[in-house]
């Protein structure tokens, strides 16, 4: 017997990992999708040069939170990959398919604006599969003893397709605060205009998911709105309608790190909201956490190996962004 409750730390670990990946490749695959916004070549390679030094690697978190769903909690890897295989291999496929096109289209002159579709394309393909996913699985999926019975399909509904546009909107709101803190002059400029748009775009999407999720399960309109627990989810709301106002603010005065850094703060409210909604279930009304684990043994034995993992990758990540911080111009870059 350990004297901490392993399987919470790891959930806890796994929602790290997730939520870094949407921090680190976010901004990311929001350029990607905001590329035919910015149709002249030399705004979209400042695009490219500003994420350029830091992209890599970026799915490392990725990677992280599905092995260690796969290690510390094997039941609910088993139970939701089934249910998620389509968006899963659409979303690998795109990821792959973005990183070609982001080194090919410097080595070409010919077929450079291809190469532009294709890191657009695959940018939103692996976006709205990511979202799709998520939905799927807050959704619920029919599970039948302790396997997946539903059908291949079953991803696909009204719910996941609102999901999905809302991640690729929330992407493109944090590509452009992102250009806003690393461009200027007139690309700047642009990407202040479609932070407006996008804000408010944001926020609506944000509204019709909280909406609809109290349907889909007595158990998350209980968790919202049932007494006591009103008393603890209330501040999110809040604390969103406060990270708003000072996020409109750092637009209308034209600040360059205080929009991406409040549009991550809304990302982190509302991936708070998705947590409490969930726990304690890994598998959305089916499977808890504690029923889902693997022995103690083992997740004690690989807590060891990340605690050692992820203080070294988040060093070297914070190391990059240092040494390559500032301002990306026109003359000079990455590549």
């Amino acid at each position: 017997m350990t004297a901490i409750d392993l399987p919470t730390v790891w959930a806890f670990i796994i929602a790290f990992a997730v939520f870094v990946y949407v921090v680190m490749d976010g901004f990311d695959l929001g350029l990607g999708i905001l590329f035919p916004f910015f149709p002249e070549k030399h705004d979209r390679d400042v695009i490219m040069n500003s994420v350029a030094p830091v992209w890599d690697g970026n799915e490392t978190w990725l990677v992280l939170g599905g092995g260690g769903l796969m290690a510390a909690f094997p039941l609910a890897y088993a139970i939701l990959m089934p249910a998620l295989y389509t968006p899963m291999i659409v979303m690998l496929l795109g990821l792959v398919f973005r990183g070609v096109a982001f080194e090919f289209r410097w080595r070409t002159q010919r077929e450079r604006n291809l190469w532009d579709i294709a890191f657009a394309g695959g940018s939103l393909v692996a976006t709205l599969a990511q979202a799709i996913a998520l939905g799927a699985v807050l959704q619920g999926v029919h599970v039948e003893g302790r396997q997946y019975a539903g059908g291949w399909w079953d991803w696909l509904t009204p719910f996941s397709i609102l999901t999905g546009l809302a991640l690729v909107i929330g992407y493109s709101l944090l590509g452009t605060t992102w250009l806003v803190m690393k461009t200027e002059g007139a690309l700047r400029d642009r990407a202040y205009h479609l932070s407006w748009i996008l804000l408010f775009a944001m926020l609506a999407a944000i509204g019709a998911v909280s909406i609809a999720t109290p349907f889909l399960s007595v158990q998350y309109t209980e968790r919202w709105f049932a007494w006591p627990n009103i008393i603890l989810t209330a501040p999110v709301p809040v604390a969103v309608a406060a990270v708003t106002v000072l996020l409109l603010r750092s637009l209308a005065r034209k600040y360059d790190y205080q929009p991406f850094l409040l549009t991550l703060a809304l990302f982190a409210l509302s991936y708070a909201g998705l947590g409490i909604s969930m726990y304690p279930y890994i598998v959305p009304q089916s499977v808890t956490i504690w029923q889902a684990a693997s022995p103690a043994n083992s997740q004690l034995f690989m807590l060891f190996g990340v605690a050692v993992l992820i203080p070294a990758i988040l060093g070297y990540t914070g190391w990059a962004y240092w040494v390559f911080r500032g301002k990306v111009n026109r003359e000079s870059g990455y590549h």
